[in-house]
């Protein structure tokens, strides 16, 4: 855990906020690079993503507020500086933009899918770049574990809740890998598919939603949860979540694999 870069003063900045502001500047980065290559309008892409990013803060905050069952209890919580720096939850963020961008794109005349493909690498990158602050900040920590991996937070200067002294799975650091093969993955989709003339828009967007789907699936089950499990059964909310997002994504990619029509 490492929780500060720097402290002067009473000023510190802290290394989650320093790295979600590297994560979205070489996510805008990659996004406006494919956008320039595809003859998209960059300028409108790259005002999407700054208003996406908004949108989804705000996104992630209310998802978190909801489900968190302490601002039911102390509602006064809401407006506290904790509350004001934590992350929220990434799907609240993710669904809210997504539903943003559909509206701006077509208000735009910008093509959704071709758009969303555009976007879907610098979302993995950029996520998983953020899930490096997870881990330094010490929040979305994993369940105890012996295996030799483990990592066991120390640091007494946290706002999180994480148990100290205590070897837990790095999920933080699964998710960070995983996003960052599946953006390997959807560039090599996108360049390639651009190199054989075969670039059907939906395929990227769709394929980083059942990929990423998956694998939040698979390491939700070595999370640490709040009991935040509306429809019972074996699964949490993000998990459900998770297997609608996967289910979209593999719709996607195999209706426009069998060359049906989306209008977009």
């Amino acid at each position: 855990m490492f929780p500060r870069l720097f402290t002067i003063g009473s000023f510190s900045l802290p290394t989650y906020g320093a790295l979600v502001a590297i994560a979205f500047l070489t996510a805008l980065w990659m996004t406006s690079r494919f956008a320039k290559e595809r003859g998209v309008n960059a300028e409108k892409v790259v005002n999407l993503g700054v208003y996406c990013a908004l949108i989804g803060m705000l996104g992630a905050k209310i998802m978190m507020i909801a489900l968190d069952p302490e601002y039911r209890v102390h509602p006064g919580e809401i407006f506290t500086r904790e509350t004001l720096q934590s992350a929220g939850i990434f799907y609240g963020g993710f669904i809210a933009a997504l539903l943003f961008a559909y509206f701006y794109m077509r208000r735009q005349g910008l093509a959704v899918l071709a758009t969303a493909d555009l976007f879907a690498p610098g979302v993995a990158l950029g996520h998983g770049i953020g899930r490096l602050g997870c881990f330094a900040a010490g929040c979305c920590w994993g369940k105890p574990t012996s295996l030799p991996w483990a990592v066991t937070f120390t640091s007494k200067d946290t706002t999180t809740g994480v148990p100290l002294g205590v070897p837990l799975h790095p999920t933080q650091l699964y998710e960070a890998l995983a996003e960052g093969i599946i953006c390997l993955v959807l560039v090599w989709r996108l360049k390639r598919g651009r190199q054989n003339g075969q670039g059907v828009p939906g395929r990227i967007i769709g394929l980083y939603l059942l990929l990423y789907g998956m694998v939040r699936f698979g390491v939700e089950f070595l999370r640490i949860h709040d009991g935040s499990n509306p429809f019972g059964g074996p699964f949490v909310l993000e998990q459900w979540i998770s297997l609608a997002v996967a289910v979209a994504g593999a719709w996607l990619v195999s209706r426009r694999a069998a060359g049906a029509v989306v209008t977009a």
